[in-house]
């Protein structure tokens, strides 16, 4: 990568890859305390970095998911009031410039997060690992979480878990493009 930071994704996902309903919305997302690795994964992570839209999201959950870790927006928008106590910044650039800047701060371990920051950062081969934990539910139509993509991804197979609830969760490694 160029960089000693590594980028994961942990994200939930409908049956049929969509981590939201046309309008942003996730209601599909089940509201239940069966752990399922969130707490054990953000523990791992020293930063997050997510799009706008996602950060609006955020903010209107009431309470503010990431403590005091550093939240990284990609905006080239000013950004809504950061809730108290949270840490927040505004950046831009390319996905490498935004991550040998996040690098040089000392981040080894960044979440990223959200539709089109997560495809922007995957494109540019800057994602070192992906957990996608599905919901049994087809919704139709959304917003994907990899979009389109001008090339294969290949990827390794870490491991599958199911729950009792009938989420199921797999975790692969981001493998180097194949060449032809």
């Amino acid at each position: 990568m160029g960089t000693d930071i590594r980028a994961s994704v942990f994200v939930g996902t409908s049956l049929d890859g969509f981590i939201a309903r046309p309008n942003g919305t996730f209601d599909f997302l089940p509201d239940s305390p069966e752990p399922h690795g969130y707490e054990e994964f953000f523990a791992t992570v020293d930063a997050l970095l997510m799009g706008r839209k996602t950060y609006e999201t955020a903010l209107a959950f009431g309470q503010w998911p990431y403590g005091s870790k550093p939240v990284f927006v990609l905006s080239s928008r000013t950004l809504a009031q950061a809730p108290d106590g949270a840490v927040v910044e505004r950046v831009t650039g390319t996905p490498q410039e935004i991550m040998t800047g996040l690098a040089a701060r000392g981040i080894e371990h960044v979440y990223v997060d959200g539709g089109q920051t997560v495809q922007q950062f995957l494109r540019a081969g800057l994602i070192d690992r992906i957990t996608v934990t599905r919901v049994p539910v087809l919704i139709g139509s959304g917003i994907s979480i990899f979009g389109e993509s001008d090339r294969d991804v290949p990827l390794q197979h870490i491991a599958t878990h199911s729950y009792p609830s009938g989420l199921v969760q797999s975790e692969y490694a981001v493998l180097p493009p194949r060449q032809h």
